[in-house]
């Protein structure tokens, strides 16, 4: 079934999720059904079964299933979503009892992952997470590798017939791998030309959907895809803005972060996370009108701390505070240091672009010049040094300057400074 052929043929879903209380099963659950949407998919049901852990066999247990092939049946469901990662044998067992193709939560990432990735190396961290997901599932996951470009869960280049076996797969995943270090490579060549060139650098980061594309095309009027859907960006974009300060600083938008994204996942496309490690500074973004901002902060704090970020200076920032969800009630309330804006209209931006040149490390000073005219030469001085001049205004006493003079030769100006 292809769920694009019109809009009132969407694949019907069931989601079902296993409460052992690891984690808050219905704000997963309503995670979940975002990423049906986004996928294309309509919920038609959600299931929540409180267990003290899984079913080794069907996940859910074999009473519940019974159940759950009865609804499939009356609801006419196309697709079972797993709110959990499921072994070969789960979905086998599950696909036989309710006869209805079934997925978990990762697959649904990966198939929308499939989606949205546009260029050469977002295809190839696609194709790499599928097969490495698809090798310890091969057995047993017939009825899903025997299905090409059938709708959600099956898309992407990564899929394969049932008679492609793991040698196969395999060696895929070693081309993969080797066209991505290259990719890799290039990346970290031009991450060090901006080091040398002095360039500096800040990741905006964040959960998915919290605005980071917005913000983007908000300050650089970039024209990145920004949508109301999970995911709508997976590849890095960059452009230069001019801080308060007159500084310049390279803006980077990162791939959304989302809760408990499996490892392989974050590994596929640690290429384009890597981003963050290697800023002088990130922006945390934060939805304020999310009822799980907290948790969703959490988990992007999480995995920054997991790519080595640690030491970065991180500019916070709460995002769409227009909305009436966002409030006054925020987790962040407290806190003087975060900034509260909103992406869209444009407001705090100003605020939060003061903060960013506060937290980048000094590396220029705008100052007032007054150079006398036997100097005048000083003025291409602090052009070849990566510096500006703002203003010049030729005076009786010299050569008056608004300027932003880099650090290392600002000693030469100290005499001048007014």
């Amino acid at each position: 079934m292809d769920i694009h052929d019109n809009i009132e043929n969407k694949t019907r879903v069931i989601t079902v999720c296993v409460d052992t209380g690891e984690f808050d099963a219905e704000r997963s659950t309503d995670e979940l059904c975002e990423l049906v949407d986004t996928a294309g998919g309509e919920v038609a049901a959600s299931i929540i079964q409180k267990r003290p852990s899984f079913d080794a066999a069907t996940c859910i247990g074999s009473g519940r299933l019974e159940e759950l092939a009865e609804l499939c049946s009356s609801l006419e469901a196309d697709m079972i979503v797993f709110d959990h990662e499921l072994t070969a044998t789960q979905i086998r067992n599950i696909e036989s009892v309710c006869g209805v193709f079934t997925i978990d939560r990762t697959m649904l990432i990966l198939d929308i992952f499939a989606q949205r990735a546009v260029t050469h190396e977002g295809r190839l961290q696609v194709e790499l997470a599928q097969n490495k997901y698809r090798l310890a599932r091969l057995t047993g996951m017939g009825v899903k590798l025997s299905r090409l470009g059938g709708g959600i869960g099956t898309r992407g280049p990564g899929e394969s017939k049932l008679e492609v076996d793991k040698r196969h797969i395999r060696a895929r995943i070693q081309t993969l791998s080797r066209e991505l270090k290259e990719i890799e490579k290039r990346r970290a060549l031009l991450r060090g030309k901006r080091k040398k060139d002095g360039v500096l650098t800040c990741a905006i980061v964040g959960y998915t959907n919290a605005g980071k594309s917005t913000l983007l095309n908000t300050l650089t009027k970039a024209g990145v895809l920004a949508e109301d859907k999970l995911f709508a960006t997976l590849e890095t974009t960059s452009r230069a803005i001019e801080l308060p300060d007159g500084r310049s600083v390279t803006l980077i938008d990162t791939v959304g972060l989302i809760s408990r994204l499996p490892h392989h996942l974050v590994e596929a496309f640690h290429s384009t996370l890597e981003e963050a490690a290697s800023a002088d500074v990130i922006i945390h973004l934060c939805d304020a009108s999310a009822e799980d901002c907290a948790e969703q902060a959490n988990v992007t704090l999480s995995l920054l701390n997991e790519l080595g970020c640690g030491g970065i200076p991180i500019v916070t920032v709460l995002n769409k505070c227009d909305l009436p969800e966002a409030g006054d009630a925020s987790i962040f309330a407290d806190r003087d240091d975060v900034i509260r804006i909103s992406a869209k209209y444009g407001s705090g931006i100003d605020a939060m672009l003061g903060a960013l040149a506060k937290a980048l490390r000094p590396t220029a000073q705008r100052i007032k010049l007054l150079l006398p005219y036997d100097k005048s030469g000083l003025v291409n001085k602090i052009l070849t040094g990566d510096g500006k001049i703002f203003s010049q205004e030729y005076t009786d006493g010299g050569i008056l300057l608004d300027a932003l003079v880099d650090n290392t030769i600002l000693y030469i100006f100290e005499s001048f400074r007014i």
